[in-house]
């Protein structure tokens, strides 16, 4: 029995032809269909010149288990999402490596009304199932073969997407939009045209719109600061309200100020976090422990309810279904919404955030500058240790004794009067990840987050 390494925490992804091709994409189909009694699942995929190939081979492996099959064709994570809970249909997979380098490709699964099927709701039993591959032992196969059919759901998602804004609130506005040469752009150009319908003032400047499998502008991972110019650029250039790029299966999306300036997922949580505060007071916000007292303190002063959920989209999802919260949000720039199935979406932050814009009447610089001013972040960062485990109780070790409260939800929270880190190994890479805030003193996070840093590295 071959170990697929390709099946980590919360999806698959792996180096192509070395730990995942199209034996593997038909095996995972085969047992995502046996493994959950499967009657009908909605499939998808990326930009990606492989993500074709791995579809069909997903869809032949569900086929032969007797489930019908549903194309969607070459859509978004969140279009998956969508798919799933509209139709209503047993599952769903997306093809999809994200912002992973050329050379990977993945898929993101889940059953009915959207739910994740991760590490610990079925991902497991999915890939032992995989491994060990029953059917080989089988005789003959009773089931009659599943339908393949191809269905837009594109319409519908549009439809769904305008309900998160009023459109009365909706003054001019200029957005450069980067689909980083990913999935994002047949959306772009849907919305533009459901705009142009309702005679909406919004006018889109497009970067590296077309899908191209080959990334001539580098992989769509706006997290990298190196793949942020193009939207910085473009914003100046045109003199836009606000700029949007995604990662290449769009189920994040990261904004820029009117003066082309990226802005830390972290601050966007508060800001979406009060916006629906606004609209709903006393509603439960998710967050997770990263970073905290920004989110913590808007969600109190606007009178809601600030739920802390270990870091991880399986995790935020499932709290918020428990508490049945009305948004989630993570640094990372995932934003989870009750009424996109408690999915995440890269369209409807930035949708809410222009709204935001034409209600404050005011630039989302100054929408922001008080919040980062109060509470200044280091951002994510990452480093390759030999023993992970070792170094992280390293620094414990050191700041445990004049901690005023150490929090064990996700790595290390540890806090003190004037400042805070987080510390947590990766779900996904071989990393230590770091993230240090402060109470106004952008000096004293700087200082304490280089600290850290020489005694993680040592």
């Amino acid at each position: 029995m071959d170990k697929l390494s390709c099946f980590k925490a919360y999806d698959i992804r792996g180096e192509l032809d070395v730990e995942l091709d199209e034996d593997v994409a038909y095996r995972v189909g085969r047992a995502f269909a046996r493994s959950l009694n499967l009657t009908t699942v909605v499939v998808g995929g990326d930009a990606r010149a492989t993500s074709e190939a791995l579809k069909m081979a997903l869809a032949k492996g569900l086929q032969e288990e007797g489930c019908d099959v549903i194309d969607s064709g070459m859509v978004g994570t969140e279009e998956i999402y969508f798919a799933t809970s509209h139709l209503k249909v047993d599952g769903g997979v997306e093809v999809t490596a994200s912002h992973n380098p050329m050379n990977y490709n993945g898929m993101k699964l889940v059953r009915e009304h959207s739910k994740p099927v991760s590490g610990d709701t079925g991902l497991r039993d999915i890939q032992l199932m995989a491994e060990q591959q029953p059917w080989l032992q089988e005789t003959k196969n009773d089931k009659t073969p599943g339908q393949i059919t191809q269905v837009s759901i594109l319409d519908a998602y549009i439809e769904h997407l305008m309900t998160y804004i009023n459109i009365e609130n909706i003054k001019p506005l200029k957005l450069v939009v980067n689909s980083g040469n990913g999935a994002a752009g047949h959306v772009v150009d849907a919305l533009e045209q459901a705009f142009r319908k309702l005679a909406l003032p919004i006018e889109f400047i497009k970067v590296h719109h077309q899908p191209d499998a080959t990334f001539p502008n580098g992989i769509p991972n706006p997290l990298l600061p190196e793949n942020r110019a193009d939207t910085t650029n473009a914003v100046k250039e045109y003199g836009a309200d606000m700029g949007i790029a995604w990662d290449g299966d769009f189920d994040r999306c990261f904004l820029f100020d009117e003066n082309g300036e990226f802005i830390e997922g972290y601050y966007i949580v508060g800001l979406l976090a009060d916006a629906f505060l606004q609209k709903q007071p006393q509603a439960k916000i998710i967050y997770d422990p990263r970073l905290t007292w920004n989110t913590q303190e808007i969600v109190e002063q606007a009178g809601g309810d600030a739920i802390m959920s270990k870091t991880g989209h399986a995790f935020i999802k499932e709290r918020m279904r428990k508490e049945d919260a009305v948004y989630g949000g993570e640094m990372s720039a995932h934003h989870y919404f009750r009424d996109f199935f408690y999915c995440d979406s890269g369209m409807i932050p930035w949708l809410l955030v222009a709204e935001l814009l034409c209600v404050q009447d005011k630039p989302l610089s100054s929408m922001v500058a008080e919040r980062i001013a109060k509470f200044p972040s280091s951002g994510e960062i990452n480093s390759k240790l030999a023993d992970p485990k070792a170094a992280i109780e390293r620094v414990l070790d050191t700041y445990k004794a004049d901690a005023k409260h150490i929090d064990m939800t996700d790595g290390i929270g540890v806090e003190f009067d004037e400042w805070r880190f987080n510390l947590r190994t990766s779900n996904t890479e071989p990393v230590v990840r770091l993230n240090v805030e402060s109470r106004a003193d952008v000096a004293l996070m700087q200082s304490k987050t280089d600290d850290i840093l020489k005694l993680l590295r040592q």
